[in-house]
């Protein structure tokens, strides 16, 4: 035999094409994921850092006490070092996808991508020793923002990109529903049973904590799977990758919950020196330290689980079910009993015609 075209010995291509069940699309290709909206992701980012920076001056700056600048200061800190984590991930993400378009260069991706963090870092530490008085609160806000963009522009050297974007993108909406919440708690404060009572307001208390951590998991989930959702719609179109697939979908989902506990890290380690001095003011701030870092660390819990939940739920919903194995014709059920009714019919004509001849 030749290796003639469509002989049994004919050539092969070096690379067949595959096709993945799911989309119908080709499969990963090597290429990088798309990343839907990275420089509008990171500027959205920054200017939530920025925000939260600009928040906490002013609550510090209205503190008529240092007594009251130090408890203020505390209590915002969390609040900025998540604003840093997320933005020092946007920007990351945002220039490692600009500067690098191959797959193979994870390495020098890692570099931009850590470089882009450690720069809003040491942008975010600039307005604060700018703008904040210059004592040991400032400098714990300062080098604890630094070291969470750091990790952040670490975090979007990941070479799932859109992951990156879905987590980021994900963490920044819950982290706008956490501020805008504020403004429903006491009306839930009320639908939920406080009165006088010290036992009351506990219980209201723990139900709307509950309430708004399964919320903000809610949207972190609904926002992780409608990023990735809108990357793999890309990357199909573009017909080079077949999109992320369910483990993309459980981590972005997980993605905002996880870090809130890495916020909680970071504060506990690079912001102890300021909740030890918040919590020596009193036995009080003391007791409100230790219940608001208890709190922080089950609302993340909730978060990551709740959303990892929901992302994976949503993205189930869209895969269709397996097509039905094709059955021949004459094989499907019922039509061995039909050819036996007819085998019977005509040996039954026949008998009966032999009857006839023999009676002539």
């Amino acid at each position: 035999m030749t290796n003639e075209p469509g002989g049994s010995t004919a050539a092969q291509p070096d690379h067949a094409e595959t096709v993945d069940p799911a989309t119908g699309g080709p499969t990963d290709t090597g290429r990088p994921a798309p990343v839907p909206a990275a420089p509008a992701l990171a500027l959205l980012a920054t200017g939530w850092l920025a925000a939260m920076l600009w928040s906490t001056r002013e609550a510090i700056g209205s503190a008529t006490a240092g007594v009251t600048a130090v408890s203020l200061s505390a209590f915002a800190l969390p609040g900025v070092i998540s604003a840093a984590l997320v933005a020092g991930a946007a920007v990351g993400l945002a220039a490692g996808t600009a500067v690098i378009r191959r797959a193979d260069r994870v390495t020098l991706r890692f570099a931009v991508a850590l470089g882009a963090g450690l720069l809003v870092g040491l942008l975010a530490a600039l307005a604060i020793d700018l703008s904040y008085a210059g004592d040991i609160t400032t400098r714990t806000i300062a080098g604890t923002t630094a070291a969470a963009a750091v990790i952040g522009g670490a975090l979007a050297g990941a070479r799932n990109g859109a992951a990156v974007g879905a987590v980021a993108s994900s963490a920044l909406g819950t982290l706008i529903f956490v501020v805008v919440f504020s403004v429903a708690r006491d009306p839930l404060f009320q639908l939920f049973g406080a009165g006088d009572s010290q036992q009351s307001l506990v219980t209201a208390a723990s139900w709307v904590s509950r309430t708004e951590s399964v919320l903000a998991g809610l949207i972190a989930g609904g926002l992780a799977f409608g990023y990735l959702t809108w990357a793999r719609r890309r990357a199909v179109r573009g017909g080079t990758w077949s999109g992320p697939n369910w483990p993309a979908y459980l981590v972005a989902g997980a993605g905002p919950g996880l870090l809130l506990l890495l916020t909680e890290v970071i504060i506990r380690i690079g912001g102890r020196s300021l909740i030890d001095l918040a919590a020596a003011l009193s036995e009080a701030d003391a007791v409100a330290q230790t219940s608001l870092g208890t709190s922080r660390v089950d609302n993340a819990i909730w978060v990551l689980f709740v959303g990892a939940l929901t992302a994976l739920v949503s993205f189930g919903r869209t895969l269709g079910s397996p097509p039905d194995d094709e059955t021949p014709a004459d094989e499907t059920p019922g039509n061995e009993t039909a050819d036996d009714e007819t085998a019977g019919t005509d040996g039954a004509r026949t008998g009966e015609a032999g009857d006839r001849a023999a009676g002539r």
